[in-house]
């Protein structure tokens, strides 16, 4: 069989850097503690310059300022979830602001008189290594017209006594000059140093993802092969039969039309058999299903494993004919997968998949009847590897080991479909709604904006056109 290495390397480097692309991957409490420590720095180097070193500061104006950070880290903290990642746009904000913070601090504390205005050169340091190369040169500039404007507007430093602090010109200048070059190179070095690292990444997985598929439309040619070794057999005794009628009815013009198509057909069965053989087909019918077909097929793995599952799709009353018409993402029916399965290996005996929609939203909650989840553990539920590890002898399912890799991968998967995913327990969620008495466990509620998802129909929709095969 001949093959083009050019795409099958090329179409899963494309899928690795879309998924890089639009993957969120700095924690929000990541920089909530590196904040931490600054205001904890910042804090303790006013106290040591007022009682150690008896310098007069606008001590008031810089404790406001901390303040201000002090105040954003507690929201962060209480309004959202400890493993919640920040896109693009959110880290850049939070980064942006630090640098301001920063810059205002040294505003207070002598302008480039201070010695710890070099730490200006640490938000873009942060940036090159994780935001973008647009985001990166907009906090560089940022940083430089920051110790530009220093070096004319500051509040200056005097002792006790009235003395004026400063530092000679010839000196400033050439802390500036040091400020600009180390902006500028560590910014340029960090960000060669991460995307050699991510190039090399994004190749090895790449590689894998091709072999992967590899392995699958090998599997694929098996099954055929099986299929047609199994089915060769049948087709020539059907064609030899057909044949040998045909001839034997040239008297009955009508019946030996049939015969004539009979052989036809098995002709075409063997040309089928030999088109798969050559190639798979991406069967465009199944790139879109009604969205409780895919929640079925997602769960229909877990049928049999001895736990009922119930699915409550739409509210009463509503047809059912008229549900949405979602793309059947492998993502998203993986990720459903793992969740379901989560919910069956925790169950006592039931677990229950509800299904709604509205014009814009489309939400689904996966629910079971066990334990539900630890209550310290619910912050950080979808981090892997939390190491949380089952009693020893548990019924519900043995050999677990609580790595937390499976809810990672499910959030993970489900997060690039475009979903929100929320964690709770049913003990608490369903107090006031008796029938909802017996889901006591684990709550999961996923929600899609339905335009992220749904398929076109209708008109819109369009013919499907001839399937395509796939290409290796």
């Amino acid at each position: 069989m001949k093959r083009d290495a050019t795409t099958d390397m090329a179409d899963p480097a494309i899928e690795v850097f879309k998924s890089r692309a639009s993957g969120n991957w700095i924690r929000l409490r990541t920089l909530v503690l590196l904040r931490w420590w600054a205001t904890l720095g910042q804090a303790t180097a006013l106290v040591i310059a007022d009682r150690v070193y008896h310098l007069d500061l606008e001590l008031g104006l810089c404790f406001l300022v901390i303040g201000v950070s002090v105040t954003t880290n507690l929201v962060a903290a209480l309004v959202f979830a400890e493993n919640k990642r920040l896109s693009e746009q959110d880290t850049f904000l939070v980064v942006l602001f630090d640098m301001l913070q920063l810059g205002l601090m040294l505003y207070l504390t002598g302008g480039m008189n201070n010695p710890f205005s070099i730490l200006i050169v640490g938000p873009v340091t942060v940036s090159a290594s994780a935001l973008s190369g647009r985001s990166t040169a907009f906090l560089g500039a940022m940083a430089i017209v920051i110790v530009t404007l220093l070096m004319q507007f500051y509040l200056p430093l005097r002792t006790e006594q009235g003395f004026l602090l400063r530092v000679p010109d010839v000196f400033r200048f050439g802390n500036w000059v040091a400020i600009i070059i180390a902006v500028v190179f560590l910014g340029v070095y960090s960000r060669w140093i991460v995307q050699e690292m991510h190039a090399m990444s994004d190749a090895l997985q790449a590689t894998q993802m091709a072999l992967a598929r590899e392995q699958k439309l090998t599997d694929l040619g098996g099954v055929v092969a099986a299929a047609a070794h199994e089915l060769g057999t049948p087709l020539s005794t059907i064609k030899l039969t057909s044949a040998e009628l045909a001839n034997e009815l040239t008297d009955r013009p009508d019946l030996h039309e049939d015969a004539l198509l009979i052989v036809q057909q098995a002709d075409r069965c063997r040309d089928i058999l030999r088109s798969m053989g050559r190639a798979g087909k991406d069967d465009l019918l199944l790139r879109r299903a009604p969205l409780t077909a895919v929640v079925e097929e997602a769960a229909e793995p877990h049928l049999d494993r001895g736990k009922r599952i119930h699915f409550d799709h739409g509210t009463d009353g509503e047809d059912l004919r008229n549900q949405p018409i979602v793309f059947r993402r492998p993502e998203m029916i993986h990720g459903l997968r793992n969740l379901i399965q989560n919910a069956v290996d925790f169950a006592r005996e039931s677990v229950w998949i509800e299904s709604r929609w509205s014009e814009t939203a489309i939400t689904l909650r996966i629910m079971d009847d066990g334990r539900g989840y630890p209550p310290d553990m619910l912050g950080k539920i979808g981090d892997p590897f939390i190491r949380r590890r089952a009693p020893i002898g548990d019924p519900a399912r043995p050999e677990y080991e609580g790595m937390g890799l499976g809810l990672f991968i499910a959030k993970t998967l489900l997060e690039r479909s475009g979903a929100e995913l929320a964690f709770a327990n049913g003990s608490s969620s369903f107090k006031t709604m008796p029938s909802h008495a017996a889901r006591t466990g684990a709550l999961v509620e996923v929600v899609w904006q339905r335009k992220r998802i749904e398929g076109p129909t209708g008109q819109e929709a369009g013919a499907l056109g001839q399937n395509a095969p796939i290409r290796l």
